[in-house]
């Protein structure tokens, strides 16, 4: 009765973290701010529903799918517009702490070469003559010096599309626990790798707890998630649910029902997260979507399907994927409902469900992305109702800055910091401090270069600029800032080395 989404993977051809700790219990946002620049240190893994830091403090994964690497571009989509450091920064400056990276096993073999990559004008210049893997590790080390963190998503066994089992005729389940180890062994010792997604959405024939070793995901998790683990036994190892439990249908991957009679037992303790994936109309039409009841209904879908997991403190449990085009009514309370489910930061803190939101592209056909096909712009409307269940308090930078006083005035600080520069440009973030006693409503910054340097993109801010001087406003949905709190707008420049200006802030 179901169907199951086709144009995604279709339409693809041609991602210390903002991680939020916690105290005893639960711990508002606010409060917590103030540990933040300590959250996200090292490997992690699982206590009870949390995922703790290696010092024990609870973090959240909100993050961000970047596809490409599992495509017949075997690398990262948009490096055909933009360097691909320039991307990672603004996801950091959008407030994604994690990267989901998938890929397919293509990428291990000695013929495959990434293609669709823009190497002018000194982007992605250090990318050249690089295979996949060695592309990959480009990424995961710039994610990692940014203060992200990266899971690597097996996504599918070959190029060419998904699979419903974790083999093929062409790709047995040797070759799949052999890649999946290689790359375990490849990041051993690199905390901005965090774990590693076994295999993307299996689904019919695909069981869980049936005992039947060709078709039981569940124990196949068990295998590879060993083994995974018997060369990098600090990795999160994430299991995603299957199609159909017990005649029980929901969307592939996202049916984690047999968890609770047949939990996923691995030989190193505290190192399973369960994965569900959740999608609205624009992918597939589900029986709920048409219940009187919606959206109220959605919380007891969820409940049923993988939110259990969670509340009865069995493991933690992150969204690997949701989306939506957002172009219908239905699409637009489903997403509200769900975010809402998954515990607004605010409220709960890191003590929530964890989440990479599909995607970070605009290229994939049935739910867009959080940037538009530009590449560069984002939808902000999108990027707007995941704000509150992300993970704030990202430490700063650094950088110069200027400022203002307290008292009872809306004042506010700012910093400037060169994330990269590659001498034909650069990027760089202005991050906003309220640095007052009373909520800020919006804000103005302003910079001089001593060169000639231009703004060729910004985010998060709208901005002019007349001869060497720039001025940033908020954008819509960064205007407002709690005492204490901050923002940010990041940017793309030409040329490099400018250097560090110092920045005035305005509270206005």
């Amino acid at each position: 009765m179901f169907r199951f989404r086709t144009l995604r993977r279709v339409l693809v051809a041609g991602v210390a973290a903002l991680l939020l700790p916690l105290g005893a219990g639960v711990q508002a946002a606010g409060a917590a701010d103030v540990r933040a620049a300590d959250a996200g240190a090292g490997y992690w893994h699982t206590s009870g529903r949390q995922i703790l830091d290696a010092a024990g403090q609870p973090v959240r994964i909100a993050g961000i799918n970047w596809f490409g690497f599992e495509t017949g571009n075997y690398v990262v989509h948009g490096l055909w517009s933009r360097d691909y450091k320039s991307m990672i920064d603004q996801m950091k400056s959008l407030g994604y702490n994690t990267i989901r990276l998938p890929y397919s096993d293509d990428i291990f073999k000695s013929s495959t070469v990434p293609n669709s990559i823009d190497f002018s004008s000194g982007k992605n210049a250090d990318l050249q003559g690089l295979n996949s893997l060695q592309i990959m590790d480009k990424l995961v080390a710039y994610a990692g010096q940014s203060g992200l963190k990266v899971i690597l998503d097996r996504h599918r066994p070959d190029a060419g599309g998904q699979s419903a089992l974790w083999y093929t005729a062409a790709v047995p389940e040797s070759t799949w626990i052999a890649n999946l180890r290689a790359l375990a062994t490849r990041y051993s010792g690199q905390d901005a790798v965090v774990g590693i997604d076994l295999h993307n959405e299996p689904h019919d024939p695909a069981c869980w707890g049936c005992g039947d070793t060709t078709r039981d995901w569940r124990l196949a998790a068990q295998r590879a998630g060993n083994a995974v683990l018997a060369v990098n036994p600090q990795l999160l190892v994430f299991v995603e649910g299957v199609q159909t439990f017990n005649g029980v249908s929901g969307w592939w991957g996202g049916n984690l029902m047999g968890v609770a009679q047949y939990p996923v037992q691995l030989d190193v303790a505290n190192r399973v997260v369960y994965s569900a994936h959740d999608y609205a109309t624009s992918v597939a039409q589900q029986s709920w979507f048409s219940d009187p009841a919606f959206p109220a209904n959605m919380p007891g879908i969820w409940d049923k399907y993988w939110g259990y997991i969670f509340k009865q403190n069995i493991a933690p449990v992150w969204v690997g994927e949701f989306g939506t085009t957002l172009a219908s009514t239905v699409d637009q309370r489903w997403l509200a409902a769900l975010v809402e489910y998954l515990r607004p930061t605010a409220t709960y803190g890191a003590d929530s469900f964890h989440w990479t939101f599909w995607s970070w592209n605009p290229n994939s056909g049935d739910t867009g992305g959080i940037l538009k096909d530009d590449w560069v712009t984002v939808d902000t409307v999108k990027n707007g109702y995941l704000a509150s269940v992300k993970a704030p308090g990202f430490p700063g930078s650094g950088g110069g800055g200027g400022g203002g006083g307290g008292g009872g005035t809306a004042t506010c600080a700012a910093t400037y910091a060169v994330s990269s520069d590659w001498g034909g440009g650069f990027n760089a973030e202005v991050k906003v401090t309220n640095s007052g006693t009373v909520a800020l409503k919006s804000w103005q910054v302003k910079w001089t270069w001593p060169g000639s340097q231009t703004v060729t993109s910004m985010w998060n801010a709208t901005y002019t600029q007349t001869g060497a001087t720039v001025t940033a406003v908020n954008a819509a949905h960064n205007g407002s800032v709690a005492v204490g709190g901050s923002a940010s707008l990041g940017f793309g420049g030409a040329p490099g080395g400018g250097g560090v200006p110092a920045v005035t802030c305005t509270a206005t």
